[in-house]
């Protein structure tokens, strides 16, 4: 079974998720944003062993930590889908405009695209790409637990800013509708910023959908 523990780092409060095999103790960060001491000393103290970086998209909060940290301890990068490769591009120019520390710059190791599976000790999760906030970002859907992590796509009573480059609206309520709500009311989820929610409750209640 995956266990989780939600960390949110940098001024943007982005919630940065460690992820890990129960069974294995094989470890993932989704969205290492910044703050990387914090989320390097959560790993060690569960005593688990970091094997990825997995990437919902490229905004410089969600992934500002993530060229040092896969430098550091020879990690790969999975994620996001190529639609974010100019976000990648620009980070540097993200780290500027937001006045974040200046963002190491990377590659993937593994471009991801709908339908896809991610692999993590023995647990599998399968990718959800879901454009809108970025044309690149894609959700990690682990079926098990029913638990999805949603990056920017979906919020506790909001949804994703969809003003950015390459940001549209009628793709994100689609992506939403269509491909995240249809997966059950039961699914709760973890999202970029703020609060965990449901599927179910979003449906019911939140405004923009």
């Amino acid at each position: 079974m995956l266990q989780r523990l939600t960390i949110p780092v940098t001024a943007f409060e982005q919630n940065c998720s460690l992820i890990w095999c129960d069974e294995t103790g094989d470890a993932a960060l989704i969205d290492p944003g910044g703050d990387i001491p914090v989320l390097e000393q959560a790993v060690r103290e569960r005593g688990l062993s970091l094997k990825a970086i997995w990437l919902t998209h490229a905004h410089i909060d969600h992934a500002g930590g993530t060229g040092t940290l896969a430098r550091t301890h020879q990690l790969p990068i999975v994620g996001p889908h190529p639609g974010d490769q100019f976000w990648i591009d620009g980070l540097p120019k993200q780290a500027q405009m937001f006045g974040f520390p200046q963002a190491e710059p990377f590659k993937p190791t593994q471009w991801l695209k709908d339908g896809d599976e991610v692999q993590l000790g023995r647990c599998k999760l399968q990718v959800i790409h879901c454009p809108g906030h970025t044309p690149g970002h894609v959700v990690f859907f682990d079926p098990t637990a029913r638990h999805a992590y949603v990056g920017d796509v979906l919020f506790a009573g909001s949804i994703g800013r969809t003003d950015f480059p390459g940001g549209n609206h009628a793709d994100l309520i689609h992506a939403i509708k269509h491909k995240l709500l249809p997966l059950g009311d039961d699914i709760t989820f973890t999202p970029g910023h703020g609060p965990e929610s449901t599927f179910g409750e979003e449906r019911l209640s939140n405004p923009f959908l």
